[in-house]
């Protein structure tokens, strides 16, 4: 079955469903959330997507980011792609949420109204290699130094939301 994003309006009225894949490709604004976790020593939890990914494979990016199915709200889907991604479960508080798009490569598009959850977690990781390729926790001033000295590195979205982030906390 062909993966399938919540069309909405800025205002989170939903205005139907659609192929994740013709979505991102048109721009059209869809839901998505975020996540960002961090361990004890308040350093957050990274993700290096799989190289088998459709777009943006091998660049590193928050814990999680995805879509909420029809049925689901943002923190279930949030919760669903923990257990899915990294195979762990963890608290999760909504922070904010905003629009953006961002340009992804490959006449690809990513047009999301994204609900940001933040969460701890020091527990063992066995995350789904399809998904991740590696993780690791990072502080955020490392963060901010391996942005500005290899920006490509990192999905464009997490170099938004990271900022979105900053700015709302």
């Amino acid at each position: 079955m062909e993966e399938q994003v919540v069309l909405v309006s800025r205002n989170d009225e939903v205005l139907g469903v659609m192929e994740k894949m013709q979505a991102h490709q048109n721009g059209i604004l869809h839901r998505a959330f975020s996540v960002f976790l961090f361990n004890e020593n308040g350093e957050m939890l990274l993700q290096k997507r799989a190289d088998g990914k459709y777009h943006s494979p091998g660049q590193w990016t928050n814990a999680v980011c995805s879509h909420p199915r029809i049925d689901e709200t943002y923190k279930e889907g949030a919760k669903r792609r923990l257990q899915e991604e990294l195979g762990i479960e963890a608290e999760l508080t909504e922070k904010f949420h905003f629009t953006y798009k961002a340009d992804v490569g490959q006449d690809l598009w990513e047009h999301e109204l994204d609900h940001v959850f933040t969460g701890k977690y020091d527990g063992e990781i066995d995350f789904n290699t399809e998904e991740v390729s590696e993780i690791r926790y990072i502080t955020m001033e490392n963060l901010d130094a391996e942005m500005a000295a290899n920006p490509e590195n990192f999905t464009e979205w997490f170099k938004i939301i990271l900022n979105e982030y900053k700015h709302h906390l």
